[in-house]
């Protein structure tokens, strides 16, 4: 399986923004410049989080998502803010191919199952925001992990899989703009409990990064924001360092 390298776009309003364990965010610019400039750079998808939705209860990305699909011919994730079937419904006219599901999940599991059922499993996206409790130990989080919901993350990904995620966003809260690296062994700890991709976040500040989640983490994606918005790699730099690593990734 060619390993999918994805931009991510963390969306507040009407701009993109970076922050540090996604708190402290700066605002980085438009999103869409953004993204056309990832998709004609060679991005595998885009992932778009909106990250205020949960507080409002609502997403509001469909604006964005509806000029982006203009001219960005990828696979686009859109996550925050989806709490029904009807939501899923009305991101994916505006033109997304997958819907990343973490707090209303977290509140009534049985939304994996509706989503999956109505949409399909390769449209579920199971959307985790995971802290260290104890060694060798991760809470998921909800809220842009402020909330904690007293699930076990293995224990969690592997239940949203029998419920029907087809995919596991996995997001380090802890490492989240560090640029300390991924965090290997939850991303390990994952891939390995379940049967389905696991796109690893949070972290990435080189290259070699990427191949460790890979290699040692077993991660089937991996999700870059801050390498990419402060212009300190880019894609074709991840791309060819994936390949002299010997991994497979996508021909350009």
């Amino acid at each position: 399986m060619q390993t999918r390298l994805i931009p991510r776009l963390d969306i507040k309003g009407p701009n993109l923004i970076k922050g540090i364990n996604l708190e402290g965010l700066r605002i980085i610019g438009d999103p869409q410049s953004f993204a056309r400039q990832y998709y004609e750079d060679g991005a595998d998808e885009l992932l778009y989080v909106d990250v205020v939705a949960s507080l409002y209860g609502r997403n509001s990305l469909h604006d964005i998502i509806k000029r982006t699909v203009q001219d960005v011919f990828v696979p686009l994730t859109v996550t925050g803010g989806i709490r029904s079937v009807d939501d899923v419904r009305e991101v994916l006219r505006a033109g997304a191919d997958k819907v990343g599901i973490n707090t209303a999940a977290t509140k009534r599991p049985e939304l994996i199952r509706e989503v999956a059922h109505k949409f399909g499993s390769q449209c579920m996206v199971l959307s985790i925001e995971a802290k260290m409790v104890a060694p060798g130990c991760w809470e998921a989080y909800t809220d842009n992990g402020r909330e904690p919901t007293g699930f076990d993350v293995i224990e969690w990904a592997q239940r949203g899989v029998e419920l029907g995620a087809g995919e596991i966003l996995l997001t380090s809260v802890d490492r989240e703009g560090t640029r300390h690296g991924f965090e290997t062994e939850l991303i390990h700890a994952v891939s390995t409990a379940v049967a389905v991709p696991v796109i690893a976040s949070g972290g990435m500040g080189k290259p070699a990064d990427a191949i460790v989640a890979i290699m040692d983490g077993c991660a089937d994606a991996v999700a870059m924001a801050d390498i990419l918005h402060y212009k300190r790699g880019t894609l074709a730099d991840i791309r060819a360092a994936l390949r002299d690593a010997s991994l497979d990734v996508r021909h350009l």
